[in-house]
């Protein structure tokens, strides 16, 4: 057995729908591995659960798992708005939504994140960033201020694969994004900010 088996053998089930949702994703989907899993699923509701937050936003949703595991956390009164800009997945994740119990909570948006955000109205509790690596800062800037104080943002994938480390640096693009957001986050002062060294980084930022 190994620790990660141990972990996932002494928390919280997934349950049915997240455990086919994620077998599905494994047998028809090109990059299974963007999943969210069981263990980010659990922390990500955990999260909300603590939180209790009204309205969540999430900047990319491939499956819908990670949706679907902040929606389970939330109260009844919540809600998640959702962004993704692939539209060949719209009929996976609709269909994911429709057969849950919680997609009276949900509302799905297809399209552009930097053009999406913008037209949603009001503020939110709690944002998710979890898309293109390449665009973070740009994600980040235009949610902050629809942030409200005291509200949470999470940013997955921050330590990418561990490429962060690399030297010299990589020329990827998707690389050089992350590294230039954890620099960026580094130095603003208007956050508390801490990175869990789960899966592949989820950064976790309080605004003050």
């Amino acid at each position: 057995m190994t620790l990660e088996d141990y972990i996932l053998n002494h928390i919280d089930e997934e349950g049915d729908r997240l455990t086919s949702l994620n077998r599905l994703a494994h047998v028809v989907l090109l990059r299974p591995r963007m999943i969210a899993g069981h263990l980010q699923g659990r922390i990500l509701k955990m999260l909300v659960r603590m939180k209790q937050p009204e309205r969540i936003l999430e900047i990319g949703t491939y499956t819908g798992y990670a949706t679907l595991c902040l929606a389970e956390g939330l109260p009844e009164n919540g809600e998640i708005h959702t962004i993704e800009i692939d539209d060949e997945m719209e009929d996976f994740i609709r269909k994911q939504f429709n057969q849950s119990e919680l997609k009276h909570k949900i509302h799905l948006h297809i399209g552009d994140a930097t053009e999406i955000v913008p037209q949603l109205e009001g503020t939110f509790d709690m944002v998710f960033i979890d898309a293109d690596k390449r665009l973070y800062c740009e994600y980040y800037d235009l949610i902050f201020d629809r942030v409200r104080p005291g509200g949470i943002i999470l940013a997955d994938n921050t330590l990418w694969n561990g490429k962060v480390l690399d030297q010299p640096p990589p020329a990827d693009k998707q690389t050089q994004g992350i590294r230039i957001f954890n620099e960026k986050i580094k130095l603003d002062g208007r956050i508390e900010k801490v990175i869990l060294p789960l899966r592949d980084g989820l950064t976790i930022m309080y605004k003050r």
